[in-house]
């Protein structure tokens, strides 16, 4: 036992004397050969043993990754040794070593993922009509010059600094859990909080509160400098009046470095790696509980929001296991929670039930058919469902038959067509039995008149895609290729627009299913739920063989939405959509808030034991 006791202890004094750290560097830069700087940091990382994020595109990179501080070193030698990293800023700061599992795996610390991306953060989660150029960001401003300019609150820096003229004002560009607890605050200096759930919300709130910016010098922040180039650049794409944005180089990183003892930022910096925040010399706490208001900054006990899975503070003398939280976000939304009193006598948190309108339970609903009303039980659940490409509502809800029946007590399921018609077309070389069901139509040696066939839709479509214009079949250009799926961009706007009109004219609805490429659509409504609200409220998904929409980029562990994610396990047992494809859209849910289900049923939606009881179980904590 002794010699235990001192091995352990020799192996804590080793990991001491290793000395961790977590590096933090982005650079925006055009790259001419993303293949080769992916075998790059594939290479260069695994052998330093480096864990974390890499995000390449054909923009810059952005890294976050922790591992032995001498392995950090070599790896940041390595990477300036490359030309097209001239310039970069990279913030390394020595750490303890991971200690909390939890949050180790949340933060992506616990292996390395390396990914080729559209956007290094995501901003909007849908396309813009018209991107911002990163080239138009706002003016650097050293940390030194940031703290001048708050304290002349809007006097000149320099000649070549703020406008004279112009009022001031601060805008963070953090989420509402990171401005909790750390801030900037100057008297006399205007600070705009947006409160956002997270980052893709900023646009909607730029655009809902530009007159608050225009005409003034707007200082921006946020943890490191990288949000701040992309918002800072589609403040002033906005014209006239939006020209003088300047940002904080490195953010509060770099400026709690310069004035360690905090200067006029207040608390502590959220950061997005284990250690969870760093402070300052300034040991005053700015956060507090949720629900006793008490002074708290402390989010290593991960507690969520029981609605929208945000991160809340809660003491440790208020924290309780399986206990229900509500955010100050989904308060101000009329989100409550409610007292139950157990069979034991004991007195318990739940979710209200809420009474909903509804339509018939076999209803299916199409741009051409509207949706009855009436009345049902409390308890029961409605949920929209979205088809996978080239289905229709009437397909779905056929090969969804057995799954309603097993639900039917507790959920109502509600079939929608896509808005994207497809041309009918067929495989001439492909039998029956080997079509699928997104495959297109079987090859017959007789094809049915077309107008006896229910039409085909789809979500998204690829950019060449010519829609229903002929009247009879097409042959296809080609063999079923089951990666179609990597083409199908475009039409987002259109389905958005959509769904918002179903929500409007034939909602409320509880939660959505989608099935393939109605997965990858819920999914997608699922990162911008804040950004939607009052257009599509939803408290839940179901995504079934789903896929990230490969032409937008979600970080990891980004989306707050309570979801169930069912695919087929290894090996293959998907033929249409991995498992490796749909568990990356599994992770890019926060951990806490998804649970999966893994079967080996195909592609389908398995209804047999045990799937359809975690199914159950999973629907019932929303009753």
């Amino acid at each position: 036992m002794a010699d235990s006791n001192e091995n352990q202890q020799d192996k804590g004094k080793e990991q001491e004397q290793e000395q961790y750290g977590v590096l933090l560097y982005y650079k925006y830069t055009e790259i001419p050969d993303l293949n080769s700087l992916l075998s790059f940091y594939n290479s260069n990382c695994t052998s330093l043993s480096l864990l974390g994020r890499v995000r390449l595109s054909l923009h810059g990179v952005n890294v976050t990754v922790g591992g032995k501080l001498s392995s950090l070193e070599k790896h940041i030698e390595a990477v300036k040794a490359i030309s097209l990293f001239e310039g970069t800023d990279f913030k390394l700061a020595s750490c303890h070593f991971p200690l909390n599992d939890k949050v180790a795996h949340e933060c992506g610390f616990t292996s390395l993922s390396i990914r080729i991306v559209k956007e290094l953060v995501t901003f909007t989660p849908y396309p813009l009509v018209k991107a911002p150029d990163v080239s138009n960001a706002g003016r650097h401003l050293s940390a030194v010059e940031f703290h001048s300019a708050l304290q002349s609150a809007g006097k000149l820096v320099d000649k070549e600094s703020l406008a004279e003229d112009k009022g001031l004002v601060l805008l963070d560009a953090r989420n509402l859990y990171e401005t909790r607890i750390g801030k900037f605050d100057m008297p006399n200096v205007d600070t705009l909080d947006p409160r956002i759930r997270q980052y893709s919300d900023l646009p909607s709130w730029i655009d809902d509160n530009s007159e608050q910016l225009r005409g003034k010098n707007v200082l921006m922040y946020c943890t490191g400098g990288i949000r701040c180039e992309m918002a800072s650049a589609y403040i002033r794409s906005k014209g006239a009046g939006f020209e003088n944005v300047f940002q904080l180089y490195g953010g509060i990183q770099r400026y709690l470095e310069q004035f360690p003892d905090g200067g006029f930022f207040k608390g502590k910096n959220f950061v997005f790696d284990h250690r969870i925040s760093v402070g300052s010399a300034d040991a005053n706490i700015l956060g507090t509980c949720l629900l006793c208001g008490l002074s708290f900054d402390d989010y290593s006990s991960r507690c969520r929001c029981s609605y929208c899975r945000m991160l809340v503070l809660v003491c440790d003398s208020c924290r309780e296991e399986e206990a229900v939280y509500v955010c100050e976000l989904c308060q101000k939304h009329g989100k409550v929670v409610e007292s139950n009193v157990a069979e034991n006598g004991e007195q318990q948190d739940i979710l209200p039930q809420v009474q909903l309108k509804t339509i018939s339970s076999d209803t299916i609903l199409s741009p051409q058919l509207p949706g009855g009303q009436g009345v049902r039980p409390p308890r029961k659940l409605r949920i929209l469902c979205l088809h996978g490409f080239r289905q229709n509502a009437s397909g779905f809800k056929g090969r969804t038959a057995s799954l309603a029946k097993k639900l039917k007590n507790i959920a109502e399921l509600v079939f929608v067509d896509a808005p994207h018609e497809l041309p009918f077309i067929y495989h001439p070389c492909v039998s029956e039995q080997e079509c699928s069901d997104e495959s297109s139509f079987s090859s017959l040696q007789i094809l049915p008149p077309t107008e006896t066939c229910r039409g085909k839709f789809a979500w998204l479509i690829a950019p060449d895609s010519k829609g229903r214009s002929a009247t009879d079949w097409e042959k296809a250009d080609s063999p079923f290729d089951p990666l179609q799926y990597l083409q199908q961009t475009e039409g987002f706007d259109v389905s958005l627009s959509y769904l918002k009109t179903i929500f409007s004219r034939d909602g409320p609805f509880d939660g959505i299913l989608g099935f393939s490429q109605g997965a990858a659509m819920a999914a997608l409504l699922c990162a911008q739920k804040g950004r939607l609200k009052g257009d599509i409220d939803f408290r839940f998904a179901i995504l079934c063989s789903g896929f990230a929409l490969p032409f937008v980029e979600i970080e990891s562990g980004s989306i707050n939405c309570p979801s169930l994610h069912i695919f087929g396990c290894v090996p293959g047992k998907d033929r249409q959509i991995a498992n490796k494809t749909s568990r990356e859209l599994s992770s890019l849910f926060e951990d806490g808030c998804s649970i999966i289900i893994e079967h080996d049923c195909g592609h389908i939606i398995p209804t047999r034991t045990p799937y359809i009881d975690e199914i159950k179980g999973f629907l019932h904590r929303f009753l």
